[in-house]
């Protein structure tokens, strides 16, 4: 879908990457090295969206330290656009918001670490009915083309260590507190 708004595949990735993961810093060469492209090509994108506001960069030594600029003012849209198309705007719109009293929902996998993919995993820690969020699920993953794989936790049986190894997004907070 992007592909049609963006001619760059590059930069496709470079925006989904820091955007779904916005707390994400990276090294010119860490992107080259998982992009499989060369290091000038990145290099070439990353100034453009630098130009542009975008991203930002931070010196560490000789070296950039690459992120998303929070404070770009098209920030929320761009966002909201690219989790929409990796299908993290329906899933939630589908399902998290008829579960029941979910308390925290955070994004892991692939997904969490800025790279597309053809599955969704979530974390979901809350009260919810698990009958009803199979039978939601299965609409989802039809409406978002992923496969969907959600892990469901009542609070008491949550544990933030499971966190501590992988990377992760927090995608929807509901009331109430449960420890992160």
């Amino acid at each position: 879908m992007l592909d049609a708004l963006i001619s760059s595949q590059l930069r496709v990735k470079l925006l989904l990457k820091f955007f779904i993961n916005p707390e994400l810093k990276s090294y010119l060469r860490g992107l080259s090295g998982e992009f499989d492209v060369s290091s000038n090509a990145v290099r070439q994108e990353l100034n453009k969206l630098e130009e542009a506001g975008i991203i930002a960069a931070e010196k560490e030594g000789n070296k950039k330290l690459f992120s998303v600029n929070q404070q770009y003012p098209l920030y929320n849209e761009v966002r909201n656009l690219l989790m929409k198309t990796v299908g993290i705007e329906q899933v939630v719109e589908k399902v998290i918001n008829r579960l029941g009293k979910p308390k925290k929902v955070y994004l892991t996998g692939s997904l969490a670490r800025g790279k597309e993919g053809p599955t969704i995993d979530l974390y979901v820690i809350g009260e919810v009915n698990r009958d009803y969020l199979s039978s939601l699920n299965q609409k989802a993953e039809k409406l978002t083309g992923k496969k969907i794989r959600i892990a469901v936790f009542s609070p008491a049986e949550w544990d933030p260590k499971l966190l501590e190894n992988e990377d992760h997004v927090l995608i929807f907070e509901g009331d109430g507190e449960i420890e992160d």
